[in-house]
């Protein structure tokens, strides 16, 4: 029994990547022309579909939305009751479907072209009446679906969705989609946040620890200890960073000196902390710390201390 599931599992993987593989014969002329089309238009693209396919319209129109490119999702059984509405003049509309002879898309089809809106058929049937009768096909054609009867949607509904995923990824370089484009389309959870968050947004939350390099032990000891960052910055009159000390500095210390009555804050300190400007994004901070393995960054500008960063601000938003 395990030996079959396991063999099962595998022809199913080599199935589907078979049929992702084989689009790559399907980037053509008639590819092309649907995206410098989708780019060029001035409306929105309307993707539609029914059953499974339609499950893969909404997908691909999430991934255009997010990706920069205004898409709409239109099941293809609700356009031909009153959803065709949502259709305007300068949108493109996208229909999908593996046959392309399923019945509510030979409705919506000439009801569509009526309109005058330019028509894509992504179908894996290039004699069928969607590709006959759209503007431009996009070949979604598989050999064989990766269900053991060859009927339900396996294979089919892998390579529209990839086919989806390369259409976004076309028009994202078209339209010169940038991470920080990205970011304002993604403002919510932890993705978001490491797209965004500054370090900026994060430092200012804490306390401001701070001496002079003139500082006795035990204000050094109090000022670690009160503010709770686990070291203190080492300044001079200027509010120029010159050093750091960290509880570890404290104890290798003591743990080498007998007589600390007259140790100051010079007498401790790591000169040349690493530092970093208040602009920088959170993640690049991150990657800051776990590449020094340390746990403070001093946040400073034009060379002057402004405050700490610690990783553990990273920790309770999420970026870690």
């Amino acid at each position: 029994m395990s030996s079959s599931i396991h063999q099962t599992a595998l022809h199913t993987i080599e199935l589907e990547a078979r049929s992702v593989a084989g689009l790559a014969a399907f980037i053509d002329a008639s590819f092309e022309k649907a995206v410098q089309n989708i780019h060029a238009s001035k409306g929105r693209l309307v993707v539609s579909g029914i059953g499974k396919t339609a499950i893969v319209a909404q997908k691909i129109v999430s991934t255009l939305n997010s990706t920069g490119t205004p898409a709409l999702f239109m099941h293809a059984a609700d356009a031909i009751h009153g959803d065709l509405g949502m259709i305007q003049k300068e949108d493109i509309v996208l229909i999908i479907s593996k046959s392309g002879e399923s019945p509510e898309i030979k409705v919506l089809v000439p009801l569509i072209k009526n309109f005058g809106n330019m028509l894509i058929g992504m179908v894996g049937n290039k004699e069928s009446f969607l590709a006959v009768n759209v503007d431009v096909v996009l070949n979604t054609t598989v050999s064989k679906e990766a269900c053991p009867n060859n009927l339900a949607p396996t294979s089919s509904t892998t390579a529209q969705m990839v086919m989806g995923d390369v259409l976004a990824v076309c028009l994202m370089q078209l339209n010169g989609f940038t991470g920080e484009d990205f970011a304002k389309f993604h403002p919510g959870g932890n993705l978001g946040k490491r797209l965004y968050l500054r370090v900026s947004d994060l430092y200012t939350a804490n306390e401001s620890p701070h001496v002079l390099a003139t500082a006795g032990l035990k204000e050094v000891i109090v000022e670690i200890t009160k503010k709770r960052l686990g070291a203190t910055a080492v300044i001079d009159d200027g509010h120029k960073v010159i050093g750091i000390i960290t509880d570890g500095d404290l104890r290798r210390m003591l743990e080498r000196s007998d007589n600390v009555q007259s140790v100051t804050a010079k007498n401790i300190l790591s000169p040349q902390p690493r530092t970093i400007s208040p602009s920088v994004l959170a993640v690049e901070a991150l990657d800051i710390l776990r590449r020094n393995d340390i746990s403070q960054l001093i946040v400073e500008e034009n060379g002057r201390y402004l405050g700490m960063l610690h990783i553990h601000d990273l920790v309770r938003e999420g970026i870690v």
